[in-house]
């Protein structure tokens, strides 16, 4: 037997009886906390349990790990580095949650949107693809790819309430604050139908459980009370949503300022998705080093001419679904802003500033390879026309913690840098 042979089948071993370990570890904390939890407890376990069932819908198919794939994660983890762990579930299309939704029931597919024109070839630069997909396994055709919520999710979240949701304001529109800070660049005065952009993908520093570090691009309308509207898409760390620090593919939606409506992917009913290749909420890979290669993902929101719907597509090209249009107030008709950038929560549970990173922690001036990027910035308008941005405007609400700089060329046409350390001698 070769030397090579005998370390394959040690480190299967190990894989194996870790995983072993970990079941009999869970099963052992599971039972102990069934025999001592008080009743409050065992009510909002009862909720919980009531909640998974709900939203985790029955697949035709469950991704996984192969034995390869652990192989490999179990390198990853003597490297310091960790797989996303998630289980990705093949749902036939027409039973995804968004279907519990009353007007959705019964719905058929609907035809592919008119895509937005461009007046210009933008250049491409390396494409990103979601760790699920590592293992080679893919949904099948006529289901969706639906990262499974575990109750291990549920209750990294203060409240089943809370879960999935945007509980405070995360638009930036003015200078007061409470613990959301942003740097981004914005658009508003006229009526807008869409908008795109290429986000620089990088992983974060999140210091607390209860913060995150996101970038992405919002289509807003509405005023800044209780009606606010907003699409969302693009990238977040949030360990308190996934339990890890992973840079995940996320969108959001909300028809009154994130207080009960909405939510995060697919975690409600809303979001109709279509694609059988992406799951939202899933891990984007590779990701952006510091003076190495850099990788972004594409993003284009638009609002369909024919019916009215709010579409999504990811990448080159890839449609993903649709937001339909009956599920806003002020969306219905266009959108009166659109906001590009990053967005973290300070907590400041340690008594100062938080030293969670936006972007890619470093700050606007330090430049490509460094600071994080958006860049073709262009908005969707009144004729289905993809168009360059006039009259952006900047605002960065704690630019000693974290800050923006934009310019204009002919390759990447409107960009901007942004991002920062959080807490440093100008940010205590």
């Amino acid at each position: 037997m070769t030397t090579s042979s005998i370390i394959f089948k040690f480190v299967v071993f190990l894989v194996i009886s870790s995983s072993f370990s970990t079941v009999l570890s869970e099963h052992s904390t599971l039972q102990a906390n069934q025999t001592f939890r008080p009743k409050e407890e065992l009510l909002k376990l009862k909720k919980i349990k009531g909640y998974l069932k709900k939203i985790n819908k029955r697949p035709v198919k469950t991704i996984k790990a192969s034995i390869f794939f652990q192989i490999l994660c179990f390198f990853s983890r003597l490297s310091k580095l960790s797989p996303d762990g998630d289980l990705i579930d093949c749902v036939l299309y027409h039973l995804q949650p968004a279907f519990d939704h009353p007007q959705l029931k019964g719905m058929k597919p609907l035809e592919p949107p008119k895509r937005p024109k461009a007046n210009d070839s933008m250049n491409e630069m390396e494409e990103n693809l979601q760790l699920w997909t590592v293992s080679g396994e893919s949904c099948p055709e006529g289901t969706v790819p639906i990262r499974r919520t575990t109750e291990k999710d549920v209750l990294r979240s203060n409240s089943l309430r809370r879960f999935g949701r945007k509980i405070r304001r995360g638009v930036r529109h003015d200078t007061s604050s409470n613990d959301h800070e942003h740097a981004v660049a914005f658009v508003n005065g006229e009526q807008y139908y869409g908008a795109k952009a290429s986000i620089n993908v990088w992983t974060p520093r999140v210091t607390d459980q209860y913060e995150f570090s996101l970038s992405q691009l919002w289509v807003i309308s509405g005023t800044f009370g209780n009606d606010l509207n907003t699409i969302e898409a693009g990238w977040q760390v949030s360990p308190e949503l996934y339990g890890d620090n992973y840079p995940r593919f996320f969108t959001y939606w909300t028809t009154d300022a994130y207080q009960a409506t909405g939510c995060y992917n697919l975690l409600c009913s809303g979001f109709v998705q279509i694609n059988n290749r992406i799951a939202m909420g899933a891990a984007i890979s590779p990701r952006s080093s510091v003076n190495g290669r850099q990788f972004d993902i594409g993003i284009m929101i638009w609002k369909d001419p024919k019916h009215g719907h709010w579409w999504l597509e990811f990448g080159s090209g890839l449609l993903v679904g649709y937001w339909p249009d009956f599920l806003f107030s002020h969306l219905r008709g266009h959108a009166s802003m659109v906001q590009f950038g990053g967005e973290v929560v300070n907590s400041r549970s340690m008594g100062y500033h938080t030293s969670t990173q936006m972007g890619s922690g470093h700050f606007a001036d330090e430049g490509f390879g460094k600071a994080s990027y958006f860049r073709n910035l262009q908005v969707v308008d009144w004729d289905n026309n993809l168009i360059p941005l006039s009259n952006l405007h900047l605002l960065a609400d704690h630019p000693n913690c974290y800050d923006i700089r934009a310019g204009k060329n002919n390759v990447w046409g409107n960009y901007f840098y942004y991002g920062g350390p959080g807490r440093n001698s100008r940010c205590p």
